[in-house]
C-alpha cells in the first residue's frame, strides 16, 4: 500500500505479509524507487479541516513548560497583541448577517493572557539594566567590506593579533575555494588560522567577550543569500512531463520504417497459443500494423508544428521511403557544410589566453547569485577553449534569466586581462544600452574602458569612439550592427560575443565572417535547442546548454485574466505598495498614450512612463535610464523591451492581449519580471478562453502552468524547439521537420552525421573529444515465446506502455539490472515472462555486437540474419567460430546464403535463455572473457 501522510516530505509503501507489515520505505514520487527502509512512520490525516472542530491553544502552552523562551520586548510584545486582540472583538461585535464567526477568545491570545503565562516560567528578554538575573551580551555586526578584499584582510589580520577566533561561513564549497586564492593573492606568505563553516547564517557577527569574530560569505561578496524552496515543485512538474510524452489512443506516431500513423493502444496476440503484447497502429485506408514490444524504439510520438495535423501514410507504398531518402541527402548536405566549417575553425590559429589572474578570481566571486552547475562548467568550457590555440567557436544556450550576460562579462574580462580587445554584437538598441549597464556595474572597479554604440548616439561620439578603439583605449565595444560598419576598426580584436544570432539579417551575418577567421566567438542564445540536436550539432559547434535555473529564484506567478479594471488595479497598487515597479504591455503604438491614460485614472498617484520603437533613440534611453533608477512606477511599452532589459525591482508585468503572442514571445517578455529574490507576478489579459482558438489557449495555459524557470526550456515549448531548430539549420529544414516529424528528423540528422564522420571526415574524428561511438544498427527480434509483463503483475495498460518504451532505450547492462531493482521494488518479484522478456533485450544487444541485422527464435530454432549490404560483411571472428561449431555437429548447425544475405541456422534452440548462452560463446575471445 502506497501512504501519503500529512507527517512526512515524501509519500511511504508499506508492504504486509497477511495482517502484518513487513517492512515500510519511503519512496520518491517521480520515480517510484524506495529510499532505504524506517523502522516506524506517523500516520497524519489532513489537517486542514481539524480547525473547525478543536480547541485552540496559544503557543506558550503548546511549547510546555520545559521550553525557553527568548523574547526582545515582552511588554512590546504584550501590547502588540491587545491591539490586535481589541480589533478582533470590534470586527466580532461589528458583524451582522451571513455566518457567524468564531468568538474572539477562541482564535487569539490576548496580552493579558501572555502576560500571565510569562510570569509562570522562565523567559530571556532583552534588557539594559545589570542585576543578578541578566546575562551580559554585546554582540557586534559584520562590517561592510563593499567588495574590498585588502580591507578584509586587514580586518582579519587585526583580529588574529588580538588573539581572536577566526571563523567564516560558507554556504558553497566554490566559494570557499574562491576566498581562500583571494586572501592567498593578497599575502602569499601570510597562512591565517581560520575555521571554515560549510553552512552559512544570515548574518555575520563579531563577539568581543567569547572573543570570536564570525563572518559569512554572502556579506563579503555582497550577494543575496540563498534560501531554499522545498523541492515538491520540481517533481509535480516532472509528472507533467511524463504525460506530455506518453502516447495516448488517437494520437499520431512515425514509425521509421513504414511513416505517420495512429496510435490504437497495446493489443494482446495470440502466436500460436502464446500471449505476446504487441503496439497496433492504423495506417491510411485502416490498415493495420502490429508493432512488437521489441521494436519500440523504431515508434515515435510525431511532433510536428503546433496545430497541424500530419497526412497518414499508406502501408507499403513507396511514398515514406522517398521522403526519408530526399530529406537524407539534403540534410547529409547540410550537414557537410557544417562541418566542412567546424574543419576549417580547427586549422585556424587564434590566440592562446593566459590562465586566470586573481582579478578573474575576484569577478567570479562578486557574481551577486551563486554559480549553477551549468554555469560552472559552461566557464570552465570557455576558459578551456580560450587558453587553447585554436579559434573558439562556441555556441550558449540558455533559458531567459539564466546568467549567459555573466558568462560573457566574464569572458570578456579574461580577454581584456590579455590586452585584447572584445565587440558585443546585440540586436536592438534597448539591449545596447542595457548590455553596457551590466558590464558597467559588473567591472566596477577593474581595470577596464567600455563604450557603447547605437542608433542614439550622435555622429560626433561615433567619431571620437572611432579614434579611440583603432589607438586601443577603448576595451570593450558593445553595440547594434553598427559595429561591423566600415569606419570602426579595432586595434587588436581578441573576443566577438554575439548575443540572439538569429535575429540579424544577413548581410550582418557575412560581414561577420570576415571579422571572425581567427577571432574567438562566443554566441548566446534563449531559444532552446533540442537535446537530440546538440548531439548531432556537437560535431559542428561546440555547445554549452544552460539548464538549470539560479538558486534563490521564485517562480514566477502566472494569471489568466479577462479585461477588468479592478483586476489590473489591484495588481499594479500591490506591486506599489512593497515599493516595486511593473510593466504594461500592449503592443500597439497607435493608441498606446489611451492605454496610459486609463491607467494613470486606475492608480492615480502611479508615476507612468510609454516607450515604444518608434521615439528618438536618446528619448527612448532617457526613459529607460529613469525607469531603472526607479523614477516611474509603471512602463506602458510594446514588445521592444522582450529582449534583455534588466530591471530587478519590476515585478509585476500585465501583457494585454496575451493571445496575440507566440510563446516564445510571452516566455521572453515574462522572463523580464522576476530576476532577483522577490516574488513576481505575470497578468496575461486575454478574452474567455472558450471564444479563443485551441491553438492560442494551449499556449496560454502551458504558460500558466510552468510558471517555474527554466520551464520553458523542459518543456520547451515543443514549438520553440521546432522554430529553434528552424533558426539553426535554415527554412528547408524546418520544412523537412514538419514532414516526417521532429525524432525521425533527428534520427536521419543523426545518421547523415554519423557517416560523415566514418567516411569524409575520418581524420577530423580521429581525436574527438566527448568521443563517439557510432552506435551502429539495431537488432531486431521476432520469436514465438512468451515474453511480456503479465497483467497479473502490472495491471495499468499506460503504465506497462511507459515500461516496455523505457527498457527499450536501455543502453547497457547496468542500467537494465538498476531498472529491474526498480520494478521489483514497485511490483514485486519478476514473473517468468519479465525474466524472459529482459533476457531478450540483452539478446538483442549480443545480436548487435556480433554484427547480427535480426534475430528469429521460433519452433525451438535459432536464425541469424547478417545486413545484405554488401559493404557490410559479417565479422570474420563470428563467422570462423561458426565454422568450428559446424564441423564439430553438422547436422545442428547450418550456413544458408540467398543472394548477399548470409544466414546461420541453429537447431534446438529452447527458448531466450538458451540462445543467449549460445551466442555469448560466438563472441571474440578477448570480449568474452566478460
Amino acid at each position: 500500500v502506497d501512504v501519503y501522510s500529512f507527517a512526512h516530505q515524501t509519500p511511504h509503501r508499506i508492504e504486509f505479509f497477511g495482517n502484518e507489515v513487513e517492512d515500510i520505505r519511503p519512496f520518491d514520487v517521480e520515480s517510484q524507487l524506495s529510499d532505504g527502509v524506517v523502522e516506524s512512520m506517523t500516520l497524519v490525516p489532513n489537517v486542514e479541516d481539524k480547525v473547525k472542530k478543536e480547541v485552540r491553544e496559544s503557543l506558550l502552552e503548546y511549547a510546555g513548560a520545559e521550553s525557553l523562551l527568548w523574547i526582545e520586548d515582552a511588554d512590546l510584545l504584550c501590547d502588540k497583541l491587545d491591539q490586535g486582540y481589541s480589533q478582533a472583538e470590534a470586527a466580532y461585535v461589528a458583524h451582522h448577517g451571513g455566518i457567524k464567526p468564531m468568538v474572539p477568545h477562541a482564535l487569539y491570545s490576548s496580552g493579558v493572557h501572555v502576560q500571565h503565562l510569562l510570569q509562570q516560567r522562565a523567559h530571556l528578554t532583552e534588557s539594559t539594566r545589570a542585576s543578578e538575573t541578566t546575562i551580559p551580551w554585546q554582540s557586534l555586526p559584520q562590517p561592510t567590506f563593499g567588495k574590498n578584499f585588502s580591507l578584509l584582510l586587514e580586518h582579519l589580520q587585526a583580529h588574529h593579533r588580538t588573539h581572536r577566533e577566526l571563523w567564516i561561513m560558507c554556504s558553497l564549497p566554490q566559494q570557499k575555494k574562491r576566498l581562500v586564492s583571494i586572501l592567498h593573492d593578497l599575502a602569499p606568505d601570510e597562512t591565517l588560522p581560520i575555521q571554515w563553516l560549510d553552512h552559512a547564517l544570515h548574518h555575520g557577527w563579531e563577539d568581543p567577550a567569547a572573543n570570536r569574530v564570525v563572518y559569512s560569505d554572502h556579506e563579503i561578496f555582497e550577494r543575496y543569500q540563498r534560501f531554499r524552496l522545498r523541492d515538491g515543485l520540481d517533481k509535480a512538474q516532472a509528472i507533467t512531463l511524463k504525460e506530455l510524452n506518453s502516447l495516448q489512443v488517437g494520437d499520431y506516431v512515425t514509425h521509421i520504417d513504414h511513416g505517420i500513423g495512429k496510435f490504437g493502444g497495446l493489443q494482446k496476440i495470440d502466436v500460436q497459443g502464446k500471449m505476446q503484447e504487441a503496439i497496433k497502429l492504423v495506417y491510411k485506408d485502416s490498415d493495420i500494423l502490429y508493432v512488437s514490444i521489441h521494436s519500440l524504439h523504431k515508434i515515435a510520438k510525431f511532433n510536428g508544428k503546433e496545430g497541424a495535423t500530419p497526412v497518414l501514410n499508406k502501408l507499403g507504398s513507396p511514398a515514406w521511403q522517398a521522403l526519408k531518402k530526399k530529406t537524407k541527402t539534403r540534410v547529409k548536405q547540410m550537414a557537410y557544410d557544417l562541418i566542412q566549417l567546424y574543419a576549417k575553425r580547427k586549422e585556424a590559429k587564434g590566440y592562446g589566453y593566459a590562465p586566470d589572474t586573481y582579478l578573474q578570481h575576484e569577478l567570479e566571486a562578486s557574481f551577486q547569485y551563486e554559480d549553477t552547475p551549468d554555469q560552472e562548467k559552461a566557464t570552465a568550457d570557455i576558459k578551456a577553449d580560450m587558453e587553447s590555440p585554436i579559434a573558439m567557436d562556441r555556441l550558449i544556450c540558455g533559458d531567459v534569466g539564466f546568467g549567459k550576460t555573466e558568462l560573457a562579462v566574464r569572458a570578456a574580462f579574461q580577454a581584456v586581462a590579455d590586452s585584447k580587445q572584445v565587440a558585443v554584437l546585440v540586436p536592438t538598441t534597448i539591449l545596447a544600452f542595457q548590455h553596457y549597464q551590466t558590464f558597467k556595474k559588473r567591472l566596477e572597479g577593474f581595470p577596464a574602458r567600455m563604450e557603447y554604440i547605437n542608433r542614439s548616439r550622435s555622429a560626433k561620439e561615433v567619431k571620437a569612439i572611432a579614434e579611440d578603439l583603432a589607438a586601443g583605449k577603448i576595451d570593450i565595444l558593445i553595440g547594434t550592427h553598427k559595429l561591423v560598419s566600415k569606419e570602426l576598426t579595432f586595434r587588436d580584436l581578441g573576443l566577438l560575443v554575439i548575443d540572439e544570432e538569429q535575429k540579424f539579417g544577413v548581410n550582418v551575418k557575412d560581414k561577420l565572417k570576415t571579422l571572425k577567421v581567427n577571432v574567438d566567438t562566443l554566441t548566446l542564445t534563449a531559444t532552446p535547442i533540442p537535446r537530440t540536436l546538440q548531439f548531432s550539432l556537437m560535431a559542428a559547434r561546440d555547445l554549452s546548454v544552460m539548464t538549470t535555473p539560479p538558486p534563490n529564484r521564485q517562480p514566477i506567478e502566472t494569471h489568466i485574466m479577462g479585461f477588468n479594471e479592478e483586476g489590473i488595479r489591484d495588481a499594479l497598487a500591490y506591486e506599489m505598495s512593497r515599493g516595486g515597479q511593473a510593466f504594461f504591455i500592449h503592443n500597439r503604438v497607435e493608441n498606446i498614450e489611451e492605454v496610459a491614460g486609463m491607467l494613470q485614472r486606475l492608480v492615480p498617484d502611479a508615476r507612468i512612463a510609454i516607450c515604444h520603437g518608434q521615439m528618438k533613440g536618446h528619448d527612448l534611453e532617457k526613459i529607460l535610464l529613469d525607469f531603472m533608477a526607479g523614477e516611474y512606477d509603471i512602463l506602458v511599452s510594446t514588445t521592444i523591451v522582450e529582449s534583455g532589459l534588466d530591471v530587478p525591482n519590476a515585478n509585476t508585468m500585465l501583457i494585454h492581449q496575451a493571445h496575440m503572442f507566440g510563446l516564445s514571445d510571452l516566455h521572453q517578455m515574462r522572463g523580464r519580471v522576476g530576476r532577483s529574490n522577490r516574488k513576481a507576478f505575470c497578468y496575461l489579459i486575454a478574452p474567455p478562453l472558450a471564444g479563443l482558438p485551441e491553438e492560442s489557449r494551449k499556449r496560454l495555459q502551458a504558460l500558466e502552468q510552468f510558471s517555474d524557470l527554466g520551464s520553458g526550456f523542459k518543456i520547451a515549448l515543443r514549438d520553440l524547439e521546432i522554430r529553434g531548430a528552424g533558426d539553426l539549420l535554415g527554412a528547408e529544414q524546418s520544412g523537412f521537420i514538419n514532414d516526417l516529424g521532429f525524432d525521425t528528423y533527428q534520427k536521419l540528422l543523426g545518421e547523415a552525421v554519423d557517416e560523415l564522420k566514418k567516411n569524409e571526415f575520418k581524420d577530423l574524428y580521429a581525436d574527438v573529444r566527448g568521443g563517439w561511438n557510432p552506435k551502429d544498427r539495431d537488432c531486431q527480434l521476432d520469436t514465438d515465446l512468451e515474453l511480456l509483463l503479465p497483467d497479473a503483475y502490472i495491471n495499468f495498460v499506460e503504465e506497462r506502455l511507459r515500461i516496455y518504451r523505457e527498457l527499450n532505450e536501455l543502453p547497457d547492462e547496468a542500467a537494465l539490472t538498476a531498472y529491474i531493482a526498480g520494478l521489483e521494488d514497485r511490483f514485486g518479484a519478476l514473473p517468468v515472462q519479465a525474466q524472459q522478456l529482459m533476457t531478450s533485450l540483452r539478446l538483442r544487444w549480443l545480436g548487435q555486437e556480433l554484427g547480427f541485422e535480426k534475430i528469429v527464435l521460433k519452433a525451438g530454432k535459432m536464425l541469424c540474419h547478417f545486413p545484405e549490404e554488401a559493404h557490410e560483411a559479417p565479422p570474420q571472428e563470428v563467422l570462423m567460430t561458426f565454422l568450428q561449431k559446424l564441423q564439430a555437429q553438422p547436422q545442428r548447425f547450418r550456413m544458408k546464403q540467398k543472394g548477399p544475405r548470409i544466414s546461420l541456422v541453429v537447431e534446438s534452440v529452447s527458448g531466450v535463455d538458451a540462445a543467449f548462452v549460445l551466442l555469448k560463446e560466438w563472441l571474440p575471445s578477448g570480449e568474452n572473457a566478460e
